[in-house]
């Protein structure tokens, strides 16, 4: 187009002069060449953006060919494996096929004897599960009875502590005189030697041994409900007969008897919970060879004992 241009132009300058219409008519075909190089450059502009276009889309389809190439080729490999798999576990299936009635037999005489085991497994677990059923509830049930007894204990202990309290306060003033107020094993123990009580060989109560047991009878009266019992005990001298009395057991039951009826002069003090006991000579608390023993064994001893009925009720049903 360019050369075109120019030897119009030449032309031009080598006549040097042209008539009007000839002038014209370049220049008119000058104007349509502009035009048509115009529309050359757009053509040529799309031509180079299609060819972009196009090497992106031949770069895409080159990706997409390269990972189809790829995937065809995990195929293969895996359909190898596949087929290998295939042919080991044909060859597996035909060989057990050609025993396939004998394994079938013993299989099934296994399963019933399985499901025969399982049946009886499953009989054993619900009785099993029936018998442990019971157990907790008798366990809880037990639980229950042995909360009561521990709180129907507790309550008791507590009251036995407040009497022997409440004892040793109205004993005070024969601390030091053959007198010893002790708690175990749930009772009450009130220990009284004979010096504080008796004349030797008597079993009639001195003055202050009566004040001393008036003094527990008081405390006794405010608890009706305690059952008292009172041991006469002596030492293992022989006793020389006197009147009615003709052994160391004889001397300790009267004794006792004695100490029964100085409480029983307190109306409070129930007589059905009052026992006299005579021990003797057969439950010493020290040593008969010396004198010091001898004076501890001579005693009595009350033996306060709490009702024991709710425990018992508990314990029965």
């Amino acid at each position: 187009m360019k050369n075109r241009v120019t030897i119009i132009l030449l032309v031009l300058i080598a006549t040097s002069c042209v008539s009007p219409k000839v002038y014209k008519e370049l220049e008119s075909s000058y104007a349509e060449l502009k035009k048509e190089n115009r529309n050359l450059k757009d053509e040529n502009a799309d031509l180079l953006l299609q060819k972009n276009q196009a090497l992106n889309d031949l770069a895409q389809l080159q990706s997409k060919y390269d990972d189809a190439v790829n995937r065809r080729d995990q195929l293969e490999s895996d359909y190898t494996v596949a087929k290998n798999k295939y042919d080991t576990l044909k060859a597996s299936y035909d060989a057990l096929d050609a025993n396939s009635s004998s394994a079938i037999a013993a299989n099934t005489k296994k399963n019933r004897e399985l499901l025969a085991q399982l049946e009886a497994k499953e009989q054993a677990l619900a009785t099993e599960n029936t018998r442990l059923a019971q157990l907790k509830k008798e366990l809880e049930s037990r639980s229950q009875r042995v909360a009561d007894l521990e709180s129907v204990i507790a309550a008791k202990e507590a009251e036995m502590t407040a009497l022997k309290n409440a004892i040793s306060s109205a004993l005070t003033d024969f601390e030091g005189k053959g007198l010893t107020v002790e708690q175990r094993n749930g009772k009450v123990y009130v220990s009284m030697e004979n010096k504080l009580l008796f004349q030797s060989g008597s079993w009639a109560v001195g003055t202050q041994g009566r004040k001393a047991v008036k003094q527990l009878g008081t405390v006794l009266g405010d608890n009706p409900e305690i059952s008292v019992l009172i041991e006469g005990h002596t030492d293992n001298a022989p006793y020389s007969p006197k009147g009615n009395i003709s052994n160391n057991w004889d001397l300790s039951t009267k004794r006792a008897t004695a100490i029964v009826n100085i409480l029983q002069e307190n109306s409070n003090i129930k007589a059905d919970n009052l026992t006299a006991a005579g021990r003797g000579e057969y439950a010493p608390i020290a040593t008969n060879t010396t004198a010091e023993g001898k004076a501890k064994n001579r005693r009595i001893e009350v033996i306060l004992t709490p009702k024991l009925d709710k425990i018992t009720n508990l314990l029965n049903n």
